[in-house]
């Protein structure tokens, strides 16, 4: 499957835990005020990556802990990385997902646009929009105090959000 992407991190260590490959999507509907992304957001930019292209890169890194969907909005390319993401945890990989969307909005929905099936594919939810205001840069792997780490299999068991500290 094909991917609109911003580009790729091979080792990061900020975006999640442990040392992880990090998918920068293309694409934002939220246009967050103070974005640390900005150039993520328009849906034309960027260029077009091969799902199996991807896989294969991070198969070449064995000191991966797990990889990163960022943005952009991962939810906006749900289907393609919902197919990634169920690779990479076959391969005993964590997968983080960060979005600028509450996890209730994206459970809520979740039978539209594949939302569902890239939760499934999910160990780890960063939920919820930058808020400038409410910046915190003491906060491990958010931006703005209004987001939530997030397990995310658990939250899809018990039908609510059930926050946990990384």
């Amino acid at each position: 499957m094909e991917l609109r992407i911003a580009g790729t991190v091979n080792d990061s260590i900020v975006d999640g835990p442990g040392i992880r490959f990090a998918v920068f999507t293309q694409g934002c509907p939220h246009n967050c005020e103070g974005c640390h992304n900005p150039q993520t957001h328009d849906f034309s930019g960027g260029t077009l990556a091969d799902t199996d292209e991807i896989l294969k890169k991070i198969k070449e890194n064995p000191l991966l802990d797990g990889v990163t969907f960022s943005g952009g909005e991962p939810f906006c390319q749900a289907e393609a990385l919902a197919c990634l993401g169920r690779q990479i945890r076959a391969l005993g990989m964590n997968v983080v997902t960060y979005t600028g969307y509450t996890f209730e909005t994206l459970f809520n929905e979740r039978g539209k646009n594949h939302w569902g099936e890239l939760l499934e594919a999910t160990d780890f939810l960063i939920d919820g929009p930058f808020i400038l205001a409410r910046r915190d840069w003491n906060i491990r792997f958010r931006g703005s105090s209004n987001q939530r780490y997030i397990d995310c299999q658990l939250s899809l068991a018990e039908g609510k959000a059930i926050v946990c500290e990384p």
